[in-house]
């Protein structure tokens, strides 16, 4: 119906199916901008808000608090003052959840896919556009692909997107390639070869920048750009009581406050996120695995490697981001960015930028490479 915007539950990564409805942000009759935050949505990995998808007032709110409603759920209304209530009624009372639509016709096929590389099996996922150099994530120390569940779809409207768990990470196998920055870029060039991609655009979140950083400067070929979010490799300090902390946790007790490190509010540490990580942990050889990556990388709370601070040398567009409230690897590394560098610093936000601010992150990284 012409004038009305509906407020959906929203497909948050490659496995949401549906969210719990936290609190209205807004009150009905408020006047809404384009990407205002509306209403918290909890899913089984992290909350998050839903944003507007266009301006309009709030008219209506559909959903309850504390409702658990699939995606693509009819949330609420925005709409002008010039549309009657009945109008919105009659909305309300035809809105159908649509089963498919262009979107979603473009990501047929399995939601992940598996490669050997080097004797490895490592779990990925691609979606988005068909064409174009591809825009490669990759995860910091301890993630998976997971890590960027609020990025991909973003990103994908523009261009064709592929997301890994590291050696050892997520559901990729429990073997490493080897413990250094090195080992871990050179293995991701070798999947890039595996997957036949011969070149990306690489985004890389805390150890997964320094690997991203790494590559760039071993094998320039590879990279178009570089986008990195709290990035190791850019100054020496670390905060190890995360590191060895997550390596070592093997309890929920031990696990949640180590989680908690990662955000700026902590309450986004949801039961399920602990759960889920401490399953992960539990494999056969993870919490080996862990602690002879933690020794590789990192040392009384120093890095090991520093490629950040040698990206002027490869020529490379940089983009750098970070939380001010970065509780693991310090947001004044930031000034250690190449000359030239965009460089976005966000306030109120912790080592998971992508997350925490995940619609200004995914705009700046649009616009860096070119989208």
């Amino acid at each position: 119906m012409a004038g009305i915007t509906p407020i959906i539950m929203p497909k948050w990564g490659l496995s949401m199916a549906e969210g719990t409805v936290g609190a209205w942000l807004v009150e009905v009759g408020t006047e809404i901008t384009v990407g205002m935050p509306i209403v918290d949505v909890e899913t089984d990995k992290i909350a998050n808000a839903v944003e507007a998808p266009d301006p309009g007032l709030l008219r209506r709110k559909v959903a309850n608090e504390g409702e658990l409603l699939p995606v693509k759920a009819l949330l609420g209304v925005l709409a002008g003052s010039d549309v009657s209530d009945a109008e919105i009624d009659a909305y309300i009372a035809a809105y159908v959840m649509p089963v498919s639509d262009a979107g979603d016709a473009e990501q047929t096929g399995p939601a992940y896919l598996f490669a050997d590389v080097d004797g490895v099996r490592i779990r990925y996922a691609r979606r988005g556009a068909a064409e174009g150099t591809p825009v490669l994530f990759v995860h910091g120390f301890g993630g998976d692909l997971d890590n960027w569940l609020f990025n991909i779809d973003a990103i994908g409207e523009k261009h064709p997107v592929i997301a890994l768990d590291l050696p050892g990470h997520g559901q990729s196998e429990v073997k490493l390639p080897g413990a250094s920055l090195a080992a871990l870029a050179d293995f991701v060039a070798r999947f890039m070869d595996v997957i036949d991609v011969a070149q990306a655009h690489l985004v890389g979140h805390s150890v997964g920048g320094a690997i991203a950083a790494q590559l760039a400067l071993t094998q320039p070929q590879r990279v178009a750009t570089l986008s990195l979010i709290a990035s190791a490799g850019f100054g020496p300090e670390i905060n190890s009581a995360y590191t060895e902390g997550f390596a070592s946790a093997a309890s929920r007790r031990e696990l949640k406050p180590v989680l908690e490190l990662l955000f700026q509010d902590p309450t986004l540490v949801s039961r399920q996120m602990v759960d889920d990580v401490l399953k992960y942990k539990r494999l056969d050889g993870v919490g080996e695995l862990l602690a002879t990556l933690n020794n590789g990388l990192f040392g009384d709370d120093q890095q090991r490697a520093l490629p950040g601070l040698n990206l002027a040398g490869a020529s490379k567009p940089v983009l750098v981001i970070w939380g001010k409230d970065d509780q693991i690897v310090p947001a004044a590394h930031a000034a250690h960015s190449p000359a030239g560098a965009t460089v976005e610093v966000f306030e109120g936000v912790g080592h998971m930028a992508q997350m925490e601010r995940a619609s200004d992150v995914n705009r700046s990284i649009l616009r860096h490479i070119g989208g």
